[in-house]
């Protein structure tokens, strides 16, 4: 086996990410890794969400309660609360809301907008990163030929904790699933893809990546159904990934199939919602206007 390594197109201003393509038996793996010993900052600043009839303008309220999980990242060290809300002071400030999520111990339900996907995004991003899971530990994260699960976007973009983001790396028991939790997680998360990369969410390289996981644990320790898990997900994906998600229904609509009924899971599989997947489907329909991308930075 053979790695070809190259830069990502249409990644300029990230020039520190770069894209592993892993050939395996005639299959594109695509990783998203950061350089070696190079100290790079990779935050990058909101991109402008495209107002579509996918991205759920009024918003989506997600079937997990917050609670207090802010406050225990917060604690932990996992979000530098100074860093984070620095960071968004240069984006307008957080809302009243929003800050709520890091100092409350009594959130609901999270909701998650075009306007607040971006800070949903982060949330879930950190504890995705810091939450002890198997996945993280025995799964291709840790495969030796990456050269460890520092060197990822995921992780090493992760800038906004105290101390390294591979000092939280799966080292905090915010919640704790129960063996047959767990097998759901894994079940799904193999086969709900995004179109940043060409991994599932079990090989979560990537900050979407890894935000996904962490909303599977948190959906699969409050009781929600391996279905509701997958029309959530694209809810999730769709407020992500705007514009790509257009597209992909525009393609559905090409080909006769009603996107209003069409299985979730089967949007989220490799077929349409991974990298490589969604190219093909560009390949087929009228070029759409993209305006507003989705970096693997926070």
């Amino acid at each position: 086996m053979e790695n070809e390594i190259k830069k990502e197109k249409n990644m300029s201003p990230i020039t520190s990410i770069i894209i592993v393509i892993a050939l395996i038996t005639g299959t594109s793996l695509y990783t998203v890794r950061l350089p070696k010993n190079q100290e790079t900052e990779t935050l990058l600043p909101p991109t402008q969400l495209n107002k579509n009839t996918i991205s759920f303008q009024n918003g989506v309220e997600l079937p997990v309660r917050w609670k207090d999980m802010g406050v225990k990242m917060v604690e932990a060290g996992v979000i530098d609360k100074a860093k984070f809300e620095n960071l968004y002071s240069q984006r307008g400030g957080l809302s009243e809301t929003e800050k709520k999520l890091l100092t409350s111990n009594n959130n609901e339900n999270l909701v998650i907008t075009p306007e607040n996907s971006g800070v949903i995004l982060n949330m879930l991003w950190a504890f995705g990163l810091a939450n002890k899971n198997p996945i993280l530990e025995n799964g291709p994260m840790m495969d030796k030929r990456y050269g460890g699960a520092g060197n990822f976007a995921s992780t090493g973009g992760w800038t906004l904790s105290k101390g390294g983001a591979m000092g939280h790396y799966s080292m905090h028991s915010f919640i704790k699933l129960t063996n047959e939790q767990q097998d759901l997680v894994e079940r799904v998360a193999k086969n709900i893809y995004r179109p940043c990369c060409d991994n599932s969410t079990y090989f979560p390289d990537c900050n979407h990546g890894i935000a996904m996981l962490g909303l599977l644990e948190l959906m699969a320790s409050q009781g929600v159904n391996e279905t509701d898990m997958y029309k959530f997900a694209l809810k999730v994906n769709a407020l992500w990934f705007p514009d790509q998600y257009e597209s992909i229904k525009t393609f559905f609509a090409s080909k006769n199939m009603d996107w209003n009924t069409a299985d979730p899971k089967k949007i989220l599989s490799s077929e349409y919602s991974s990298a490589s997947g969604y190219q093909k489907v560009l390949s087929q329909i009228k070029p759409q206007p993209q305006k507003g991308g989705a970096g693997c930075g926070a």
